[in-house]
């Protein structure tokens, strides 16, 4: 089947757990009782957000630069010894392309093809302007990948199909499940020669800002497991794709809570602080091993900073009591 077809018959169902869906929402409401945020609050935490999308949607493609090294580049200006020119304009750009996504947020239009021309062609300013904001006329393969890209020649068809989509499909899904599948549906065209998931990861997340939703960022980290769930996608299977999107949410919606519940602790999300599941598993009757598959599931409610999941012994202490009524 040709996958302007594929694409085509791609039929909504309930692709993520309703207990996984249920509390992230319930995170959501919760995270909508303290708006408007605090001005010192927010301006903190979009500085920490852009540093971080900036260091982990450039690190997936292979930029060198460490996250001190971003922050050193995207604050002060500062060229990083033994960087390449590249990896510096890289990350100047990606932080611009943020900003240009936030007046699209802020405007609340519908989801268009210039937005998309716009963002790219930012994140290939200075380092391949002949192809910035502009659709590939070459074919294109995905090293690793286990699917076969469309012909150049059907890639405006398969674009105007996919705003059509976008623009038609939003009230049908959860915001978690339609901005997953706005990625991978991107991702599969993959339009341009390069800088497709770059600026797959940014329209994702014009998706869920303008929902309300902090910026889902996929860790460096979790890049071989990204590159797993997509070719997953790829076979017809998109549920591990979009379980995975939806723990980046989990996780973003926790660190804005936990940043604000510091301000407010009478109306804490959680009553105790995060801690490692290893400390969590002297706590509970589970151990760090079991804690960590229920987390990687999202079962479990749980964040993750660097390369740690982090979680409460209330929401073990959740997980027990929802486990007991079943039986």
């Amino acid at each position: 089947m040709a996958l302007s077809d594929t694409l085509k018959k791609i039929i909504y169902y309930m692709l993520l757990d309703q207990k996984i869906l249920n509390r992230i929402e319930e995170k959501k409401k919760n995270l909508d009782s303290f708006r408007p945020l605090q001005k010192d609050i927010l301006r903190k935490l979009r500085e920490q957000f852009i540093i971080e999308w900036t260091y982990n949607s450039n690190a997936i493609e292979g930029n060198t630069l460490t996250l001190k090294e971003t922050a050193l580049v995207l604050r002060e200006g500062i060229t990083v010894k033994g960087k390449t020119l590249r990896e510096h304009i890289e990350t100047t750009n990606h932080k611009k392309a943020i900003e240009l996504l936030e007046k699209f947020v802020l405007k609340k239009a519908m989801f268009s093809e210039k937005q998309l021309l716009a963002l790219h062609g930012i994140i290939l300013s200075d380092i391949e302007d002949e192809f910035a904001g502009r659709y590939r006329i070459h074919r294109v393969r995905i090293l690793g990948a286990n699917i076969v890209l469309p012909n150049p020649i059907s890639v405006p068809k398969l674009m105007s199909e996919y705003f059509e989509w976008l623009n038609t499909s939003k009230n049908n899904m959860s915001v978690i499940e339609f901005s997953a599948l706005a990625h991978y549906k991107l991702v599969a065209i993959h339009p341009f020669v390069d800088g497709n998931g770059r600026t797959a990861r940014l329209f994702m997340n014009l998706i869920l800002m303008q929902m309300g939703y902090p910026p889902a960022i996929i860790l460096k980290q979790d890049r071989k497991k990204y590159y797993d769930v997509l070719n997953k996608a790829n076979k017809g299977d998109l549920a591990p794709f979009v379980l995975f999107v939806a723990q980046a949410i989990d996780r973003s919606l926790g660190l804005y809570l936990e940043a604000v519940e510091h301000v407010d602790p009478k109306t804490a999300y959680m009553k105790n602080e995060y801690i490692t599941l290893s400390e969590l598993s002297k706590m509970v009757p589970y151990s760090q091993e079991y804690l960590s598959l229920l987390a990687r599931k999202g079962i479990l409610h749980a964040i993750k900073k660097e390369r740690n999941w982090l979680s409460t012994k209330e929401a073990v202490e959740k997980y027990i009591d929802q486990k007991s009524k079943k039986r």
